[in-house]
């Protein structure tokens, strides 16, 4: 029998990144979704120290989020430049290059966040600053991060009926 399961966002007990993550990038975060029987969406609370960011300017291909401020001011960056935002703003970000995104702290207080978003698998998410694209699956194994650089010939490698070359 199916039942409500709840998480309160108020009482996060937050999970900090790895120290071999870069130094701008050390985010505190808990992801609840699976938690409270979540499985097309996803939830997250993010806990931004001065200086930090949740993760590189982005966009998702297939997904959307949307972003709550609980706390502090954080900055958000778009497509057409960087704002900050107040506690109790709710942004959306689209998927494609028009929701693309970068939330950061310049602040000199914690700041704390609230995301939701759909959940595709695979995910893919493009990185335009560095032109890196990222195919993400439940697997991390099957996860895939390239520079666009780096693509290839769609044809290459294979061969035609013949078992030729192609």
């Amino acid at each position: 029998m199916w039942r409500v399961e709840r998480f309160n966002i108020f009482g996060a007990q937050f999970g900090y990144t790895p120290d071999e993550d870069p130094e701008g990038y050390r985010v505190g975060h808990v992801r609840f979704g699976p938690r409270i029987g979540a499985r097309r969406l996803g939830g997250t609370v993010y806990e931004l120290p001065p200086g930090q960011s949740i993760c590189p300017y982005h966009w998702e291909a297939g997904d959307e989020e949307l972003l709550i401020v609980l706390e502090g001011r954080p900055s958000v960056r778009q497509p057409d430049g960087e704002e900050e935002l107040l506690p109790g703003d709710v942004v959306c970000f689209p998927e494609g290059p028009e929701g693309a995104h970068r939330i950061a702290n310049h602040g000199a207080e914690t700041a704390r966040v609230l995301m939701f978003s759909t959940q595709r698998t695979p995910a893919v998410t493009a990185y335009p600053d560095s032109d890196k694209v990222g195919l993400f699956n439940e697997n991390p194994k099957l996860s895939l991060l390239f520079a666009r650089g780096d693509k290839v010939d769609y044809y290459l490698g294979e061969t035609d009926s013949s078992g030729e070359g192609a």
